[in-house]
C-alpha cells in the first residue's frame, strides 16, 4: 500500500469562481500522507515554541475554553479539487499567539504522526488561520485531521496541516513534508503555486 491514499474523481464546476485548474466537488475527499492517526483528547496538546525556545502549552480544555469563531470558507485541495462554503468551529492563531512574544517569521507546523508543512506566520495572523476542531457542526473525524487541524484556507488545502499538536517559530524558512517532496513552498492556488518553481 502506498503512502498516499487514493484519490476520487469529482465533478466538472461550471460557473463557478475557482482557482485556476480546480474543480468543484461536493465531497470531501480523504488524502493523507500517511496512516490516520487516532488521538484522543485527553492526551492531545498544542505547543507553539518560538525562535528562542519558549513554549506556551494548551491542552484540550484550554483550548475549547477560549473564545472560538465559526468559519466558512472555500477549500482548495493541489489535487485539483474544491469544496466551497465549508463550514469550520475553531480558535483563531490571532487568539493563540496574542501573548506570544516573537520576532519570527516563519512557522513549522507539526503534527501527530509526523507531518510538517512551513507557513509564514503573516498567514497565520490577521483572521487568515484557526485550530478547528469541528467541521459541518459535529467534532472533527480522525479522517479530516481531528481531533484538530490547523486551517489555512487561503493557501492550498496540504497547509492545513491535519493532527496538528503544535507550531514552531523560526527565522528561517525550512521545509514541511510536501515542500522537501518538490511542492511549492507558500501554495497560492489562485496563482497555481502547485510546486516548485511555479
Amino acid at each position: 500500500m502506498g503512502i498516499v491514499s487514493p484519490g476520487f474523481t469529482g465533478r466538472r464546476g461550471g460557473g463557478t469562481d475557482l482557482p485556476p485548474g480546480q474543480y468543484l466537488t461536493h465531497e470531501f475527499p480523504v488524502l493523507s500522507a500517511g496512516p490516520t492517526p487516532h488521538i484522543l483528547t485527553d492526551h492531545w496538546e498544542f505547543t507553539v515554541t518560538t525562535e528562542t525556545g519558549e513554549k506556551y502549552k494548551w491542552d484540550w480544555a484550554a483550548l475549547t475554553a477560549l473564545p472560538a469563531e465559526e468559519i466558512t470558507k472555500d477549500i482548495h485541495c493541489v489535487t485539483r479539487w474544491s469544496k466551497l462554503q465549508t463550514t469550520w468551529k475553531g480558535v483563531s492563531l490571532d487568539t493563540l499567539l496574542a501573548d506570544v512574544e516573537t520576532g519570527a517569521d516563519f512557522a513549522m507546523a507539526h503534527s501527530y504522526g509526523g507531518y510538517t508543512t512551513n507557513v509564514p506566520l503573516e498567514d497565520l495572523l490577521d483572521g487568515q488561520s484557526w485550530i478547528a476542531y469541528e467541521y459541518d457542526g459535529e467534532p472533527l473525524h480522525p479522517e479530516h485531521g481531528g481531533p484538530a487541524r490547523l486551517l489555512v484556507p487561503h493557501l492550498y488545502f496540504w497547509k492545513s496541516a491535519k493532527w496538528v499538536r503544535g507550531l514552531v517559530l523560526s527565522d528561517t524558512e525550512d521545509l514541511g513534508f510536501w515542500e522537501t517532496a518538490g511542492y511549492h513552498e507558500y501554495g497560492d492556488p489562485w496563482k497555481e503555486q502547485r510546486y516548485a518553481g511555479d
